[in-house]
């Protein structure tokens, strides 16, 4: 396959403005997790923004960056636009969307959101983490992914919730909002347009489950740390001095 990691950028974030430049050990975040993906090794890396100062902050790290338009409402309608500006002929079959607040993602959950694509079937890729912590089952910042197991690494997904499910017992799996797609996928995806339950649940990767699409999770062992808020951004830079600046 060839692949390609896009990094969707902006801006706009109103619980930590500025993020993707927030330093975290003497680099900017988007940097951070641009050095994550090259670290995975999985294809070439580019930042997708509309914002000037994030792809003049990631070019002067010696990554690559494209600009996008500021009207998307979504990382894979403005991946969707960087993917048709860098390859206009197609050559790309495969895209991962890897979310540019995730700067202590591991690079191998970068390879590992791939494994799902040796079923031809499998339209969209992605992650998922067996809950551990109770207070996880029942927070509905905690999405739940409810699947069918295909193997015992993998599951192929029925729906997506904030709620806690399925109902009884058993494992309950968090979701990880790490996605590759199919490059016939990613263009079907972004021009289905928002459904009903992806806008009650508030989740965008219910428009594909709704519009039959098979999305298949692999199962990994840890959930990468997002940052949201100013207290996610002081675990991140915690986290790079135990490491001692790994990546760097």
């Amino acid at each position: 396959m060839s692949i390609v990691v896009l990094i969707p950028a902006r801006m706009a974030s109103t619980r930590l403005p500025g993020k993707p430049l927030a330093d975290i050990a003497g680099r900017p975040m988007i940097v951070r997790v641009a050095e994550r993906a090259v670290a995975a090794a999985v294809g070439r890396v580019v930042v997708a923004t509309d914002t000037a100062a994030i792809r003049d902050a990631v070019e002067a790290a010696g990554y690559e960056a494209v600009m996008t338009g500021m009207e998307h409402q979504s990382g894979s309608d403005r991946i969707h636009e960087a993917l048709r500006a860098i390859d206009p002929d197609g050559a790309v079959e495969t895209v991962v969307n890897l979310q540019g607040d995730l700067p202590t993602v591991e690079p191998e959950a970068v390879r590992r959101v791939l494994a799902p694509f040796d079923d031809p079937r499998c339209d969209i890729a992605t992650l998922c983490v067996d809950i551990r912590e109770e207070a996880e089952r029942t927070n509905p910042n905690v999405v739940k992914l409810v699947g069918t197991e295909t193997s015992p690494t993998r599951l192929r997904a029925l729906y997506f919730t904030r709620a806690t499910a399925p109902w009884g017992e058993g494992p309950l799996f968090h979701h990880v909002g790490l996605y590759a797609y199919r490059r016939e996928a990613l263009e079907r995806f972004v021009a289905l347009g928002p459904s009903p339950l992806e806008r009650r649940e508030k989740l965008e990767q219910l428009r594909a489950l709704e519009a039959g699409m098979r999305i298949d999770a692999e199962i990994v062992d840890t959930v990468p740390l997002g940052v949201d808020a100013p207290d996610d951004l002081e675990r991140a830079r915690a986290h790079y001095a135990g490491t001692t600046g790994a990546f760097a």
